[in-house]
């Protein structure tokens, strides 16, 4: 693949998934605390915070850095401010104090803790903080032995990619950028949902196993030695190593997650057949949201014939990440078309063969998306760019014309979202049988070889 400008990739992947969330605008108006509650104080098996598992009258050692504010506004994709000193959090008004009898002067900064900080429109519904520095704080209600990280859990969350993408990557980026010593702080998660906090616990706690804080919930003042508000990204699904004070890389987090889902244990699935085949994972979509494969069937009886062992996964987002951890993670191959749901190769254990079948006009986006975090997890990346005939485009426009034969000719350095429809929501898929078998065939030789090593 050619080099282009990261700039445009950056356009590429968010006109990809803005699509699917136009609705989220919609409802950033009713994320406010009087109109909808956030979460209730009790869900199975997560632990939110309540006043019965606080330190409340532990002093917290004083520290011997100067206690200040300071604020990184330097970088495109996000905002980080840090308070270094007694921080005491007012929740009802969203402002975080620096606790100090002795500053003379008054410094405020605000900050909307969510890594898009160039896209307005996703901006304006992220709850702004501001922090104060001055001689006057509110009295501490409930103390804390621990630092804070805060950050919000709306703008694009519901989708799949965008959790990871603009949430989890960045988290373990900047815990392991602020406490890269392993430090225990606490999680302190600004208008997060029920379904996201349930959906997510496990991964949650295994970033922090402390009581997990929901201002919009709080009443009471919280106060803990230091704060971070913010999340660090490096850009698209990637983790860079140069940028991180203990090296960490796509391939840590990738084990990060292992921690939270697998423990060490293995999944024993039931095989469709008498002898085991390597399991192929095919991952589809569901008609009505473009990119469908409309010869899945055919594709799925293909896969079988050459030797796979196939589960059809349509990912939904009730699924429970632990069931679908364990499907994945205990296969050998995963295909999919080019989409949000390709997230789930994330799961995937080095070595496996990741097939990504990429449409007309996707070939830029399914690079920067997902085939870059794939080779950086040591996965055995493939890769089926369709051909026109396979494309529902022509259909309905000329197979000759610039649209079809050279869409980054036609699509210029504007991707409007007319000419994202097309691309996106308009096409869908007719695999060619014959060309497809000879990558199913590139794929189970591998899907095999890694099946006779690793189980």
């Amino acid at each position: 693949m050619n080099k282009r400008n990261p700039k445009i990739a950056v356009v590429l992947c968010l006109a990809f998934f803005v699509h699917l969330f136009t609705i989220h605008t919609i409802i950033h108006s009713f994320f406010s605390r009087s109109n909808v509650p956030y979460l209730s104080k009790y869900i199975p098996g997560i632990e939110l915070f309540n006043r019965s598992n606080v330190f409340q009258k532990d002093p917290i050692p004083p520290s011997s850095q100067p206690k200040q504010i300071n604020c990184d506004r330097s970088h495109r994709f996000y905002d980080l401010c840090t308070i270094n000193g007694p921080t005491v959090l007012d929740p009802v008004s969203s402002t975080l104090y620096l606790s100090d009898p002795t500053i003379s002067s008054t410094t405020v900064e605000k900050i909307r803790p969510y890594p898009r900080k160039w896209e307005k429109p996703v901006m304006a519904g992220i709850q702004e903080f501001t922090l104060i520095s001055n001689s006057k704080s509110p009295v501490c209600q409930a103390q804390h032995k621990l630092p804070a990280i805060v950050f919000s859990a709306v703008g694009y969350t519901g989708n799949f990619f965008h959790d990871f993408n603009d949430g989890f990557i960045p988290l373990f980026i900047t815990v392991n950028s602020v406490f890269p010593n392993n430090q225990d702080f606490i999680l302190v998660i600004s208008q997060a949902r029920n379904w996201w906090i349930s959906k997510y616990g496990d991964l949650l706690h295994t970033y922090s196993k402390h009581p997990i804080i929901i201002p919009e919930n709080e009443a009471s003042t919280h106060c803990f030695p230091s704060a971070t508000l913010g999340l660090i990204s490096h850009g698209y699904m990637t983790i860079n190593p140069k940028l991180m004070a203990n090296s960490q890389a796509f391939s840590h987090f990738h084990a990060f997650l292992d921690k939270a889902y697998n423990h060490g244990q293995n999944h024993p699935w039931k095989f469709n057949s008498p002898k085991p085949r390597p399991r192929l994972v095919l991952a589809t979509r569901n008609g009505g949201v473009g990119r469908v494969i409309s010869n899945q069937n055919q594709v799925k009886h293909l896969a079988e014939e050459i030797g796979f062992d196939v589960i059809v996964f349509e990912p939904a987002p009730q699924t429970p990440l632990r069931q679908a951890y364990a499907l994945i993670n205990s296969s050998h191959a995963m295909v999919g078309v080019h989409g949000a749901g390709l997230t789930h190769s994330l799961f995937l254990r080095p070595g496996v063969v990741f097939m990504q079948v990429v449409p007309i006009g996707a070939d830029w986006l399914a690079e920067v998306c997902f085939a870059n975090s794939a080779r950086a997890m040591g996965l055995e990346y493939l890769e089926y760019r369709i051909g026109v005939e396979e494309s529902s485009l022509t259909d309905k426009y000329d197979k000759n014309s610039l649209l079809i034969k050279d869409p980054a000719t036609f699509r210029g350095k504007n991707w409007s979202s007319a000419v994202m429809d097309i691309y996106l929501k308009e096409q869908n898929l007719k695999l060619d049988l014959v060309r497809f078998r000879e990558y199913l065939k590139e794929a189970y030789k591998k899907a095999k070889k890694f099946m006779e090593k690793e189980g």
